[in-house]
């Protein structure tokens, strides 16, 4: 099919274009980050597993955020390289982009595998796993099975990308939730009725994962428009240069989350174990679980975020593509507010409904000291959850618009500068508080800056709407 297939990005209705590839994306990641949270819910609940499981969970999380880190960054990069070809109507570029994207997240998954098998044991090291030996134990456990399933869950979750910017939203979607309920099926079943613990809650999430796979497998072979052939699978340095260049803040923003929730596990242990109460062994754990379960109901949260800012990427990129900088500005004042309201939304939940979202996780089988920490931990670390929803719209719109680096390193302030500087200086002053109040003062300063950067964007694509913008290289590819 020619390119004139996705022409209607550039005359369809802003709202309707939203809907169409917003919906499915934010469903597609929330799925993907369901997969771990559901893990969490039944490992909580099972009386042989709870707060340790919990914790053990919390270890392994990053290292699941690393592998989907690399996905992002090829399959995001994708997306928006294939879809400003397609504006740009240059069909060969997009279809080169496919093609050696896939045969870079083939390499780049299985030598992530080896990397985490060779290291296993000081990786779960530096992620916190040796709060106690209970933990240490379970995370083993649930690392290596987890990572038997690396090469699948990173291909699944950089096709999905891929398929969107292929003009099929749905697909992508389904795939996903496909996944997704197997994983649900079969985890109580290895949990509960075979009692397999940790290592059947992650072979459960494995089989799942095959199965996305296999869908993504079986849509490549029946795309829409990109249809990359023989030649295009031969990695060529330029085009996997563009493509990750513009990939390069879905990665940073995914694995400076892990350098901040590296920080973060470990300034829970140490300052944990200064506590009166969790500097106990038999309390030794909850910090990390209850820190853990709140970083999983934000990622929830940022799901839906950049899922609809994700879902933006083939609509921004074909009109940058275009030269439409008046839909590009729309749609950006469209997306922030969309974004204040779901943020708005989410600090609603979690300061109302605190205690009942922790009951979730099988707080009826813990202390008291469990649900209290919980509660706080809700109320603290997400009190600004608002701007963290608005500063995650900003980065992924510039990065969809071609801004790489301004994305990048509004990306960077905010992850490793922020996130990690706050995470270790501010416990020194208040201790284990100190690494709930991390968040929200790292999402309030970020907020002031990027407030700057995407004001300089308005103006932008205001002036770009008079004056055409000048032409993309793409066309030399």
């Amino acid at each position: 099919m020619e390119q004139k297939n996705q022409c209607f990005l550039a005359s369809e209705k802003l709202g309707r274009l939203m809907g169409k590839y917003a919906v499915p994306c934010i469903i597609s990641l929330l799925v993907a980050a369901l997969y771990n949270i559901v893990d969490q819910i039944f490992i909580a609940n099972a009386d042989y597993l709870g707060s340790y499981g919990n914790a053990a969970n919390t270890v392994v999380f990053p290292l699941t955020v690393i592998a989907l880190a690399i996905s992002v960054m090829v399959g995001d990069g994708c997306c928006a390289f294939a879809s400003l070809s397609l504006g740009g109507d240059n069909r060969e570029a997009a279809d080169k982009s496919v093609g050696n994207s896939i045969v870079l997240i083939i390499v780049l998954s299985v030598a992530l595998t080896l990397i985490y098998l060779a290291f296993a044991n000081p990786i779960i090291e530096l992620f916190g796993g040796t709060v106690n030996s209970e933990t240490y134990a379970h995370s083993k456990e649930y690392f290596f099975w987890i990572t038997l399933g690396i090469p699948f869950y990173m291909f699944g979750q950089a096709m999905n990308p891929v398929i969107r910017a292929d003009g099929s939203p749905r697909f992508a979607m389904i795939s996903t939730v496909a996944g997704a309920v197997t994983n649900i099926i079969f985890d109580p079943i290895f949990i509960f009725v075979f009692r397999w613990g940790m290592a059947g809650a992650a072979v459960a999430t494995v089989i799942g994962q095959i199965i996305t796979t296999g869908l993504a497998v079986w849509y490549l072979f029946n795309t829409k428009t990109v249809m990359p052939s023989k030649k295009d699978f031969v990695l060529n340095a330029k085009i996997i240069g563009k493509t990750l260049v513009l990939g390069i803040c879905s990665f940073l923003s995914q694995v400076s989350l892990v350098a901040a929730m590296a920080a973060i596990n470990n300034m829970v242990r140490k300052y944990g174990a200064m506590d009166a109460v969790f500097g106990q062994k038999q309390y030794a754990q909850i910090p990390m679980a209850v820190v853990g379960i709140v970083m999983k109901v934000f990622q929830i949260v940022i799901s839906i975020v950049v899922g609809m800012a994700a879902g933006c990427i083939p609509i921004v990129g074909f009109n940058m593509g275009a030269r439409q900088n008046v839909r590009v500005r729309n749609l950006f004042t469209r997306l922030l507010i969309a974004e204040a309201a779901v943020g708005a939304a989410a600090f609603a939940i979690v300061e109302i409904f605190p205690v009942q979202m922790i009951n979730i996780f099988g707080a009826a089988n813990e202390s008291v000291y469990y649900t209290e920490f919980a509660a706080k931990a809700f109320r603290t670390y997400l009190c600004m959850i608002i701007f963290a929803c608005v500063n995650k719209a900003a980065f992924i719109f510039l990065q969809a618009m071609g801004k790489a680096v301004a994305s990048t390193v509004l990306s960077m302030v905010r992850e490793i500068v922020f996130g990690v500087g706050f995470a270790v200086i501010l416990p020194i002053y208040f201790g284990l508080d100190g690494v709930l109040y991390s968040m929200p003062v790292s999402d309030v300063l970020t907020a002031f800056i990027s407030a700057t950067v995407v004001t300089a964007t308005y103006i932008e694509l205001s002036y770009g709407a008079k004056q055409p913008r000048k032409t993309s290289n793409l066309n030399n590819i």
